[in-house]
Formats: structure tokens, sequence, C-alpha cells
């Protein structure tokens, strides 16, 4: 084969399959262009039209689909140049995708329902925000990777409890020394300051659209005075809770 196998699912989806340049001739309009990398890489790449002239050959798996049709079905569209680690369920679907023998008209209709299943499987992931962002390189396997992702997830759910990276660490099976290892590679901050943030940003949210006393707000969201609450939200957004209340009355 010169090329990638086009399968064209409608005039919105194709996906291209295996090794070699893909045919641009099959892309649909306006497209977001999923590479699957080699299917044994734990990542996924948005790609650009013209990454197809190159930098795709080597992805086992192209799923390219209009922007509408993501708007429509799955009211999100995944951020340009974004990069993500692939869950080991996913690239299973990849390579049920890629194992198919034969181009017959069946096969190419196992190929398409594949990844048809795929690319749900993939926006889901996204939704639930079970995929995280590759930001550099990391020294974390794959399933290390998974447990600080749900580290991540449990402090953006019970950012309101009293966590520590001690208690954090234990919820989700790691060390201490990896869960911080782990939250300064993929989310470039410590455990306590992605609390702090989650708080300090549902502060901000109950000041604009709440009349709660100030005072009430920074218990509300685990600030145990109103000195601490203070200094830590005009660290973070440069000016005092009452401040930022007068902007947002008077705006």
């Amino acid at each position: 084969m010169t090329g990638k196998l086009s399968i064209r699912i409608s005039p919105e989806f194709t996906s291209f399959v295996g090794r070699g340049p893909c045919d641009p001739a099959f892309l649909p309009a306006a497209p977001l262009i999923f590479g699957f990398g080699d299917i044994g890489e734990p990542a996924v790449s948005m790609m650009l039209p013209a990454d197809l002239d190159g930098p795709a050959d080597d992805h086992l798996v192209v799923l390219a689909i209009s922007r509408a049709a993501c708007d429509r079905l799955f009211a999100h569209q995944p951020k340009a140049g974004g990069r993500w680690y692939l869950p080991a369920d996913l690239r299973g679907i990849g390579r049920a995708v890629v194992a198919v023998e034969g181009d017959g008209e069946a096969d190419n209709m196992l190929r398409a329902a594949r990844s048809q299943e795929l690319l749900c499987q993939t926006f889901a992931a996204l939704a639930a925000e079970l995929m995280v962002e590759v930001a550099g390189t990391t020294s974390l396997t794959e399933r290390d990777i998974t447990r600080v992702a749900a580290a991540h997830q449990l402090v953006n759910e019970r950012w309101q409890e009293k966590l520590t990276v001690g208690s954090v660490a234990r919820r989700c099976g790691l060390s201490k020394a990896k869960l911080t290892r782990g939250f300064r590679e993929l989310y470039q901050c410590s455990v306590a300051e992605a609390v702090s943030e989650r708080r300090l940003q549902r502060a901000r949210q109950l000041l604009a659209q709440s009349d709660l006393p100030i005072s009430s707000i920074g218990y509300h969201c685990g600030y145990m005075s109103n000195a601490s609450f203070t200094r830590a939200f005009a660290r973070r957004f440069g000016m005092a809770p009452t401040k930022m209340r007068g902007r947002e009355v008077t705006a």
C-alpha cells in the first residue's frame, strides 16, 4: 500500500489506517484531526491538515472529523495542538482498528465501526477529564499516570476537605514522593497549589454570584480565618476580596 487506507465513514468523518501519507481528498471540510501514533505510544495528538504531509505518516490510525460534526455530536472541540496520554482501553480499540486484515467491503465496515468506537470513546474520555495532557516528558509509568490523574480529579471534587499530600497519596495508591513528582510533571504545580487554586476559583465565583459575607465565603472555601483567606486571594488575583466584589458590582 502506497499510503494509508482511507475509509470514508460519512461526508464528515474519515479514518486513515496504516503507514504512509493520508490522501487529503478524503478529508472532511474544516477537519479536526486525531493522530494515534503507533498505538503502542500512550498518546493521542491533535494535528493540522498541513501535518498530513509528513508528520502523520507514522501514525497507524488517523481520524478526521469536521468541526461541525464535533459540535453537533459531542458539543466539544479539543484544544488545538493538544496531546494527551491515551488510556490502555483506548489503545486497545486502536489496535483493533489496525488488526483488521484485508481490504474488502466487510473488512472496511469493521474498520469503520471500530474507528467510530475509538472516536466516541476518545471524546468521552476527554469530557470526563480521564486523559492527562502531555506537558513534556515524564518519568512515570502509565499506571502511575492514571493514579496521578485520579489524584487530580480527587482534588477537583473534594477540595473542601482537609486534603494533604499523604491523604491524597493513600487514597490513590501512590507514595508521597511519586504523587508530588507526578503533579509537578503533569500539572506544573504541587498538590497544595492545586487545592488552593480550586478553592480560590470557587471563592471568586461566590463573590460574583452571591451576596454571602466575605468571611463566610472564606470559611466555605476552606480558610479558617478571614486574614488567611484575604492574603491568599490577594496573592492569586492581585486584589483583596472586598475590592474584587466592588469591581464585580460596578461592572
